[in-house]
C-alpha cells in the first residue's frame, strides 16, 4: 500500500487546508449577510457544474491518465485560491466571487475525486478495500479535529489572508505527493473498449447499474439518505451561529468533535474491517447518524451538541467504507470511472437540490414559523423554543429523522439487504 499511502497523506494535508478555508468562508459570509441562504448557495454553486460535467468526467477518467487528472484538479484549486486572495487584498472580494470560484473548483474536483476513487482498486489488493476506504474517512474527519478549531483561532489572529496562504501551501504538498508515485492505468478488456465512443461510453455507467437491480437499490437508498443530510448540512452552521450569538469558537469545537468522532470510527473500521456483510454497515451507519443528528437538533447547549456530533460522525466511516467496498468489489476496474460517475451524478443532483431548497425553506418558512407569533409556536415552541435558530433546528430534526428511516427501512427490502449475494464480484466471486 506504499503508493496509496503517499497519495493519501498528500490529500490529508490538502484536505486540512481546504477545511480551514471553508470554515473561514462560513464565518465571513455569515458576518456579511446573516442569511442561511448565502451559505447554502456557496455549496450549491460548488456542486452545480460538477453535476453537469459528471457524465463526461467518467469517460475521461477511464480514457486519460488518472494521475494527471488528479494533479490538474489540485492545480486549479491553487489558482482559484490565489485569485480570491488578490481580490481580498484589493478590497474587491464579494459573496458572488465564492459562487464563481466554487463552481470552477467544483468542476475540476469532480475529475480529481473520480480519478482518485477509480485508482484505489488498481493500487491495492482487494482485501484492503475496506481499510483504504476507512482511511479516506480518517483523512476527512482527521482534518476536522484540527482545522476548524485552528481556523476559529487563526481567523481572529491572522485573518482571511493567513488562512488562504496556509491553504495554498497544503495544495503544493498534495501535488508533490502525486509526483512521487506511479498510479496504474486500467487495461481495456476487449478491442471494443479500446475505441472511444462518446454516446456509448456516456450511457455505460447507467446501464451497468440499471441491469443490476440490487446496485440500483443501493444507489437509491444512498440518494434518499444524502438528500435530507445535505438539507440539514446547509442549516448546520447558521443554526449554531444563531443559537450562540455567532460564536466561532463553539462552531469550531463542534467541528473538532465531529472530526474526532469520524477519526475514531475510521480507526475502528480500519483495524476491525467492518461487518462480513457490508450492507449491514451501510444501513446501521445510516441509522446511527440519523439518530445522533436528531438528538443534536433537539438540544440547545454545547454539552449535548458535542457528544451528539461525535456520535453522528462516528457512524459515517461505517456507512461510507462499507458502501465503497461493495462498489469496488462489484464493478470492474476498467469501467469504474463511468460507473462511479453515474453514482456520483445521482447523489450530487440530489445534494444540489437539497442545498438549493434549504436556504429558502429556512429563511422564509421554518424561521418565521417559530418566531414569537409564528404558526408553529403553540405546538412546537415548547420543544424548540422561539429564540434565533429555533426554526432551523426544527427543519434539521425533520431531515435527521428521514435519514434514520432510510436505514431502518433498508433492512426490510430484500433486493437491497441481499445486494452482496445477488450481484457477484467483478472477479467472479460471490459472497455467501
Amino acid at each position: 500500500m506504499r503508493n496509496f499511502m503517499i497519495v493519501w497523506l498528500g490529500q490529508l494535508v490538502s484536505t486540512m487546508g481546504s477545511s480551514m478555508t471553508s470554515f473561514a468562508i462560513e464565518i465571513w459570509s455569515w458576518e456579511i449577510t446573516g442569511k442561511a441562504t448565502t451559505l447554502a448557495l456557496v455549496s450549491f454553486f460548488s456542486l452545480l457544474p460538477s453535476i453537469i460535467i459528471t457524465p463526461i468526467s467518467g469517460v475521461i477518467v477511464d480514457r486519460f491518465n488518472r494521475k494527471l487528472l488528479m494533479m490538474v484538479g489540485d492545480t486549479v484549486a491553487v489558482l482559484t485560491t490565489v485569485i480570491i486572495l488578490l481580490l481580498y487584498l484589493t478590497n474587491n472580494l464579494q459573496i458572488w466571487h465564492f459562487y464563481l470560484t466554487g463552481a470552477i473548483v467544483g468542476t475540476f474536483n469532480q475529475f480529481q475525486k473520480l480519478a482518485y476513487s477509480s485508482s484505489i482498486s488498481l493500487m491495492i489488493p482487494k482485501k484492503h478495500y475496506t481499510r483504504a476506504s476507512s482511511l479516506e474517512f480518517l483523512s476527512s474527519y482527521g482534518s476536522n479535529i484540527i482545522a476548524p478549531a485552528l481556523a476559529g483561532y487563526l481567523y481572529t489572529v491572522i485573518g482571511f489572508l493567513g488562512i488562504w496562504l496556509i491553504d495554498i501551501f497544503t495544495f503544493a504538498i498534495a501535488i508533490s505527493s502525486l509526483l512521487l508515485v506511479n498510479i496504474p492505468q486500467p487495461q481495456p478488456t476487449s478491442e471494443t473498449e479500446k475505441i472511444p465512443h462518446l454516446w456509448r461510453d456516456l450511457g455505460l455507467g447507467w446501464r451497468y447499474i440499471n441491469q443490476r437491480k440490487s446496485l440500483l437499490a443501493l444507489l437509491i437508498a444512498n440518494l434518499l439518505f444524502w438528500f435530507p443530510h445535505d438539507v440539514g448540512d446547509a442549516l448546520y452552521a447558521p443554526m449554531i451561529l444563531s443559537r450562540t450569538n455567532s460564536n466561532s469558537l463553539v462552531l469550531g469545537s463542534l467541528a473538532s468533535a465531529a472530526g474526532l468522532g469520524g477519526v475514531t470510527g475510521a480507526v475502528i473500521i480500519s483495524t476491525w474491517g467492518s461487518f462480513r456483510r457490508k450492507i449491514h454497515g451501510v444501513l446501521l451507519g445510516m441509522m446511527g447518524a440519523g439518530l445522533s443528528k436528531t438528538i443534536f437538533g433537539l438540544s440547545r447547549t454545547p454539552w449535548v451538541w458535542i457528544p451528539a456530533q461525535f456520535c453522528s460522525s462516528f457512524h459515517f466511516p461505517l456507512n461510507g467504507s462499507s458502501e465503497d467496498t461493495i462498489w469496488l468489489a462489484k464493478v470492474p476496474p476498467h469501467i469504474q470511472g463511468r460507473v462511479f460517475a453515474t453514482r456520483s451524478l445521482v447523489v450530487q443532483a440530489a445534494s444540489a437540490i437539497g442545498y438549493l431548497m434549504a436556504g429558502p425553506l429556512a429563511d422564509r418558512v421554518f424561521t418565521p414559523a417559530l418566531q414569537p407569533g409564528g404558526f408553529l409556536v403553540g405546538s412546537l415552541g415548547g420543544l424548540f423554543g422561539t429564540s434565533p435558530g429555533a426554526g432551523l433546528a426544527l427543519l434539521y430534526v425533520i431531515c435527521s429523522l428521514c435519514m434514520l428511516l432510510v436505514g431502518l427501512i433498508g433492512f426490510f427490502v430484500p433486493i437491497l439487504r441481499n445486494v452482496e449475494t445477488i450481484v457477484p464480484d467483478h472477479d467472479g466471486e460471490l459472497v455467501n
